[in-house]
């Protein structure tokens, strides 16, 4: 598969499984992890990157990033489970007749 047969040119977005990803998303989250790892990069600019970071979390999901990759920073992979994991519904209590 093609980048063309996933976006077309000239479109700025696609859905996937509901959720709507931005041409860019991809590059935009790994842009802000390099920010938050670089120990340089000012609190202001962590804390922009931290929030940019985690409105990336739902559409990359839904894009199916983190089954394929896995982050190698361990605060990092932590901060995007966490985050993950309020996206997905809470599972359904046992019947107590079961």
């Amino acid at each position: 598969m093609k980048a063309q047969d996933v976006l077309p040119d000239g479109a700025d977005f696609t859905v996937v499984n509901g959720r709507t990803l931005r041409k860019g998303s991809v590059g935009a989250f790994l842009a802000n992890v390099r920010i938050l790892e670089d120990a340089s990069a000012s609190a202001a600019d962590r804390h922009a990157a931290e929030q940019d970071l985690v409105s990336l979390i739902p559409a990359l999901d839904a894009l199916g990033l983190f089954d394929v990759f896995e982050l190698r920073s361990p605060s990092l992979r932590d901060e995007v489970a966490r985050h993950r994991s309020a996206l997905s519904p809470a599972p359904a209590a046992a019947s107590p007749n079961a």
